[in-house]
């Protein structure tokens, strides 16, 4: 929550200035960053991947379509759930826009989820989406790039995400920004976060696919348009709990 400040134009632009140069610095670091993300070591894929996808079966080579680049959103929508993620689908209301601008720089795009197509296709329809969306429910990607977790993982703890080892996921222990999260998706909680959200970047060189980058979490927040925009409105994020929802519920009683 912002506190209000009441003060005249010269005030305004003196604090305007500061934060100038502050914006100045962080664009600077995001610069910075990014080359640092960039210069990561490519790392050869060695498994077969394979998708199901509106063309039919794929291989994750043919996901490229052509282009060298291939960016990847791990988009939370399992094989029970009714509904994809509400916060994955806030992201990706804006992947409409960007797709077209970048296979025209020779990036391919796709969200992959493990919930079998035809629901996908579903959804999407429903969402007025057009991004290509793959389906991975038969194979190993989810679970390679820590997506995705087994129920025994979720008991035990032993899974990865965000660099770090998980800890035991059992519904008394999750949150509940969690538990009002997995609703919308018409799926139990439990069975909710054996998914999570993420983004992995692949390139194809000389026919051989590697792995240049994955990020999760917070690490995702840069492609969620939504907040971008809030953190320049007034009074910022303004939120406590899980406000929003899919966008054709809005208006509709909880």
């Amino acid at each position: 929550m912002t506190t209000r400040v009441i003060g005249t134009r010269d005030e305004w632009l003196k604090a305007r200035l500061d934060l100038l140069n502050a914006e100045k610095e962080l664009t600077r670091r995001s610069d910075a960053v990014a080359a640092q993300r960039q210069a990561l070591p490519w790392v050869r894929v060695e498994k077969d991947y394979r998708f199901d996808t509106d063309q039919g079966p794929m291989v994750l080579r043919e996901l490229f379509r052509g282009r060298s680049q291939l960016l990847v959103y791990h988009f939370m929508f399992g094989p029970d759930y009714k509904a994809g993620c509400i916060s994955c689908s806030s992201i990706a209301d804006g992947f409409n826009g960007i797709v077209p601008h970048l296979e025209h720089h020779d990036v391919a795009f796709t969200a992959v989820s493990r919930a079998p197509l035809p629901k996908l296709q579903a959804f999407r329809q429903r969402m007025g989406w057009s991004f290509p969306w793959a389906c991975a429910l038969a194979g190993d990607f989810n679970y390679d790039f820590n997506v995705s977790i087994t129920e025994e993982q979720q008991r035990t703890g032993d899974s990865e995400y965000n660099y770090s080892r998980g800890h035991a996921m059992t519904q008394a222990r999750l949150p509940p920004a969690v538990i009002a999260s997995a609703a919308p998706a018409g799926v139990e909680p439990a069975a909710y976060v054996r998914e999570r959200p993420g983004m992995s970047a692949f390139v194809l060189d000389s026919g051989v696919v590697y792995h240049t980058y994955s990020t999760y979490a917070r690490g995702l927040d840069g492609l969620w348009g939504m907040y971008q925009w809030l953190d320049r409105a007034p009074r910022g994020r303004n939120e406590q709990g899980v406000w929003w929802r899919h966008h054709d519920r809005y208006g509709q009683v909880a």
